[in-house]
């Protein structure tokens, strides 16, 4: 269990997603380039792959990120955050999608 305070510490973002690529020789990692507002968009490595044989799927998204995570490597690869999904035991999938009506940079509260 986490107290409301550390709660209050992670921002979660939307962003949209500008590229999708897989990385070679794994079986889940994508590559994400994401407009999150900020002055450059963001790479963010994300295991997700196995839902989405055609990455380009992801190009034009707005899904809500993780955006103060200490930045990572993963395989060779900078990320520079994390994209939220659920999955079940029975491969059922979802990336956390905001309405459309909501902006790119708009944090949850």
């Amino acid at each position: 269990m986490i107290n409301i305070e550390d709660f209050k510490k992670v921002e979660i973002v939307v962003g949209k997603i500008l590229g999708a690529e897989k990385i070679p020789d794994t079986d889940k990692l994508l590559k994400l380039v994401v407009d999150l507002g900020e002055e450059k968009p963001r790479q963010i490595v994300s295991g997700i792959s196995l839902y989405f044989p055609d990455c380009s799927l992801l190009v034009g998204k707005k899904c809500m990120f993780v955006a103060n995570l200490e930045p990572r490597m993963i395989r060779g690869y900078e990320s520079q955050g994390m994209i939220l999904a659920v999955s079940t035991e029975d491969g059922k999938f979802s990336l956390f999608e905001p309405n459309d009506t909501i902006p790119v940079g708009v944090k949850a509260r």
